[in-house]
């Protein structure tokens, strides 16, 4: 089960990628950058794939969840999806499940596709075999699960409404419990699952286009969409991602040992201005999270309490992709109060760099205290050392990754040796089972697993 959440969490990410370019069309279809039908366009075109996300979450995690994403499991996915709702809905018209049937449907089809993709049924049959197979069995199952959801979805949405009044009431504590828990998951990679519940589907907000009434949903819709309430679950993380792991880098560069400072300073340089332009911080969170978990702990903490204090100083700035300069600026003007952020920012900052300078020296932890360097090889030869370095082709039964992480799965890995994935780039190495392997290398992780896959065949 814990694998197949892992799996689920890296799943979301194929729908999500998706979600930034949407962002910037409702950013640039606001009116105050473009107007006229210029603005209208760029905004329907937003709209177009927030009003739809239910069917991309399922195109999407089902893809992601096949063992080759074969487009027979996407296509699986949207005819779900499309069933489910149509069945639930003419049940009872005031079911809306969200992004959850996109969810439930894309893990049932992705696993029947591993279950039935080459399926043999008699010769009279045998055009309906094979991945013709996955989206008619696909189909059945959604008539079920859409029966299921139209007589019995208001239970599960009582519970979800129970729990997102709870944490609405709880106000900036809510946050807090948030900020810190979506930190204190990304080691096992189901942050996503926790985001998907709070960006696309936490609140409503209703809002007139073209004489029509339109319903976002999740503070990450409802902020592009104008509600002013919206980015609660987002705005803190400007404070982390800009400020606080940049300081964090600082406080690691001088508790480096002189003589491994020049290369030390080259890779925290490198990350941190990751985590500040881009938002992108499993870069730099893996250079310590293993070393020093008492440390990432303190991270944890540090980022629901900043997600608290944005949320009671009334801050609202959300983003398309994550919190890095580059999102702040492009939606600075939808934002509240978001010059707020740099005064806060800088005070989290210091918070930051003292607590992490003076526990890595309780700690005499020294990161670069090794003498490895990364290996300079490039193209195939650098794929093949990856290759060598997982027990060889012959030891890989899977190969697959998301923004940052090539993600294994093996015979078994008890023998794989994290030295030598450090030589060649690596940031961290997780074994979630000893089937399975995660190597953490930065955005060129899907480049490797694609040139992986092209030399083993798979």
């Amino acid at each position: 089960m814990f694998s197949l959440l892992q799996r689920i969490g890296k799943a979301l990410m194929t729908p999500i990628a998706v979600l930034p370019v949407a962002a910037l069309f409702l950013r640039f279809g606001f009116g105050d950058i473009f107007d006229g039908p210029t603005a209208m366009i760029l905004k329907s075109a937003g709209d177009a794939v927030f009003a739809n996300l239910d069917l991309l979450f399922g195109i999407g995690i089902a893809y992601g969840l096949s063992k080759n994403q074969d487009g027979a499991a996407a296509l699986s996915g949207a005819l779900g999806v499309l069933i489910a709702k149509a069945v639930y809905t003419a049940i009872d018209s005031n079911v809306n499940m969200g992004v959850f049937i996109g969810i439930i449907i894309g893990v049932t089809a992705g696993l029947l596709y591993n279950r039935f993709w080459d399926i043999k049924l008699p010769e009279y049959l045998g055009f309906f075999g094979g991945k013709r197979f996955v989206p008619i069995i696909t189909a059945l199952s959604a008539i079920l699960i859409g029966t299921l959801a139209g007589y019995f979805w208001h239970y599960a949405q009582s519970g979800i409404d129970a729990f997102s009044n709870a944490i609405i009431g709880l106000q900036e504590w809510g946050t807090f419990i948030y900020g810190t828990l979506n930190r204190l998951l990304i080691p096992i990679g189901l942050h996503h699952i926790l985001n998907s519940v709070f960006w696309f589907q936490l609140g409503d907000y209703e809002y007139i286009k073209a004489g029509q009434a339109i319903v976002a949903h999740g503070d990450l819709h409802r902020f592009f969409a104008g509600d002013q309430s919206a980015g609660v679950y987002m705005s803190g993380f400007y404070i982390v991602m800009m400020f606080g792991l940049p300081a964090m880098a600082l406080a690691l560069y001088f508790n480096t040992a002189k003589s491994n400072r020049k290369k030390a300073g080259a890779i925290l340089a490198g990350v941190a201005f990751t985590s500040f332009l881009t938002g992108i911080t499993e870069p730099i969170e893996f250079l310590f999270l293993f070393e020093a978990p008492l440390l990432f702990v303190i991270h944890a903490l540090l980022t629901g309490l900043a997600l608290a204090v944005a949320q009671m100083l009334d801050i609202h700035a959300g983003f398309g992709f994550s919190a890095g300069l580059i999102d702040y600026l492009i939606n600075y003007k939808l934002a509240t109060n978001p010059l707020l952020l740099l005064p806060l920012g800088l005070v989290f900052g210091v918070a930051y760099f003292t607590l992490s300078y003076y526990l890595i020296r309780y700690l005499k932890l020294d990161l670069f205290a090794e003498t490895i360097e990364p290996d300079t090889v490039k193209g195939d030869d650098r794929t093949n050392a990856f290759i060598k370095a997982l027990g060889g082709a012959d030891n890989i039964v899977h190969t697959d990754a998301c923004i940052t992480r090539l993600r294994m799965s093996v015979k078994e890995n008890q023998h794989l040796d994290d030295t030598v994935f450090t030589k060649l780039g690596a940031k961290g190495v997780i074994r979630p089972d000893k089937h399975s392997i995660q190597i953490v290398l930065g955005a060129e992780a899907e480049k490797i697993a694609q040139k992986i896959k092209e030399i083993i065949g798979s």
